[in-house]
């Protein structure tokens, strides 16, 4: 039977980190529950926050998240353009799922017909396999000194002859300035696609801001189809940045009843949705730290992963962090590193190639017997395994350039079964001997509730989970629950059905 074929939907904002992304995730599970086959899709991202496709390829976790909620598998033409900075003013390019280059930012955006070729190319794909596709842009999609350069938002709503959704912020303020300004300078031919604005993160009484939704009508011309209130109760991994609601640098200890979990807050901080389901945890204080200070009062410290492990843990020495760790080690804190950070409590990081800057070998932590070269080739994998001396599975994704030899008094962390649906005999990460420190290359590990409860055990013996943790899966369904009741659906859905303007 032929499909139907919906006019794409592009949600695109009037600044970043005004919801684009979850907006996108709620409506691929709207239209997934109404039947449609749907997809998404972002020409280029700029994240280190990425994850593994079933078939290997490394696409920004936000994709990843939307393809769940779409029901679809996630591929590499849902993000064919994925940096992943890696200094201030460079970042490594990741193109239709692979590692193409690094570029300095200068260098990139010189000419970027290469990479929006390859980004058109993706859609085209997408849009001939699925019955919708919805296309989230970045940033703000009004940087007029950007705009001839701009391949991520009305170039490719253009191109894909798709209605746009306007998505702005109430909650940071100026939500009149953010669309009547949005609209009013972009090109007339940009603006006419415009087919509704989005107010999202709304806080209070909805019915107080009925006379503002008139008014902004009056001013742009543009149907408000929603005003969504600011949602809790569920769990929909952040995109490109530690959440706004996270605690970074607090001034007191742990919340006495807590556990108290530090992460150190590194400047190229990856993979940080590793620690979600720890924040997320009502029996958890987890704080994110920059700066050095006593460990007293926590019980467990984190080294998150890194796009520049050495240049971070030369960051991290240099700041004065050495002398805490090393003394939270000898009090008994439970530490443990994720990816770079694993590799941050070995001996030695070798660069060989210059991966992530100047050739060298950097003295790390030394607090595992474990020795790690950076190769030139990245591993990417989704990844199962099962706890040695536990009965408890672990599930994760690998993404990763460097190799780790473990040796001497350590012994592996995990024994790994499978990497991207293939057996394996192989172990992961390490361990030391007095089980305090733990390394592993498992982004997504505390993902498994069992995992999860297994460490916090470890942390605090008494440590049971409360409740029946929400899945993904149902935390699609809260959030797709939620902007239905807030929005005018009956017009998204005339919105898409319509074709494309001439």
């Amino acid at each position: 039977m032929q499909q139907k074929k919906f006019r794409p939907l592009a949600v695109l904002g009037t600044g970043s980190d005004v919801g684009k992304s979850i907006v996108a995730t709620a409506l691929c599970r709207i239209f997934s529950n109404a039947g449609i086959d749907v997809a998404p899709y972002k020409a280029q991202n700029m994240s280190n926050n990425s994850g593994v496709t079933p078939d290997g390829y490394e696409i920004g976790r936000a994709q990843i998240v939307q393809a769940e909620a779409a029901r679809v598998v996630p591929t590499a033409d849902m993000n064919p353009v994925l940096l992943k900075p890696n200094s201030d003013t460079g970042a490594q390019v990741v193109l239709q799922g692979k590692v193409c280059t690094t570029e300095t930012a200068k260098g990139y955006f010189r000419d970027t017909t290469v990479w929006a070729a390859a980004a058109m190319e993706s859609l085209e794909r997408l849009m001939l396999k699925h019955e919708l596709v919805v296309i989230e842009g970045a940033g703000s999609c009004a940087e007029m000194n950007l705009y001839a350069r701009d391949f991520v938002n009305f170039r490719t709503a253009r191109a894909a002859g798709a209605a746009v959704i306007l998505v702005a912020d109430i909650d940071r303020g100026g939500v009149f300035a953010q669309v009547a300004g949005t609209l009013a300078i972009i090109p007339p031919e940009d603006r006419n696609l415009v087919k509704g604005v989005i107010i999202n993160r709304f806080r209070g009484d909805i019915e107080l801001f009925k006379d503002g939704v008139t008014m902004l009508e009056s001013m742009t011309g543009v149907p408000v189809l929603g005003v969504i209130p600011y949602f809790r109760g569920f769990q929909i991994d952040a995109e490109d940045a530690v959440p706004l609601s996270a605690k970074v640098d607090p001034t007191g200890e742990p919340e006495a009843g807590k556990i108290g979990i530090a992460v150190i807050y590194f400047p190229h901080i990856s993979n940080f949705t590793d620690l979600s389901p720890l924040e997320h945890d009502s029996a958890v204080a987890l704080h994110y730290l920059h700066y050095p200070r006593s460990l007293k009062g926590y019980k467990a410290l984190i080294l998150p992963g890194s796009k520049n492990v050495r240049g971070d843990l030369d960051w991290l020495i240099s700041l004065g962090w050495e002398p805490e760790i090393r003394a939270f080690r000898e009090n008994g804190g439970i530490i443990m590193g994720i990816c770079g950070g694993y590799q941050m409590l070995g001996k030695s990081i070798a660069d060989p190639y210059g991966v992530e800057g100047p050739v060298g070998i950097s003295e790390a932590l030394g607090l595992l017997d474990v020795e790690t070269v950076l190769e030139q080739d990245k591993c990417l994998a989704n990844a199962s395994g099962v706890i040695l001396g536990e009965t408890c599975e672990a599930f994760g994704y690998e993404i990763h350039m460097g190799q780790s030899v473990v040796s001497g008094s350590c012994k592996p962390f995990l024994r790994v079964s499978a990497r991207n649906n293939k057996p394996e005999d192989d172990v992961d990460g390490a361990v030391s001997r007095d089980g305090k420190v733990t390394g592993t290359y498992f982004h997504g590990i505390f993902d498994e509730p069992a995992v999860k409860q297994w460490f916090l055990s470890r942390v605090e013996p008494a440590y049971r989970a409360e409740r029946q943790e929400k899945g993904h899966q149902e935390s699609y369904e809260l959030l797709a629950a939620h902007f239905s009741q807030h929005l005018d659906l009956a017009r998204v859905y005339e919105i898409i059905d319509q074709q494309p303007l001439p």
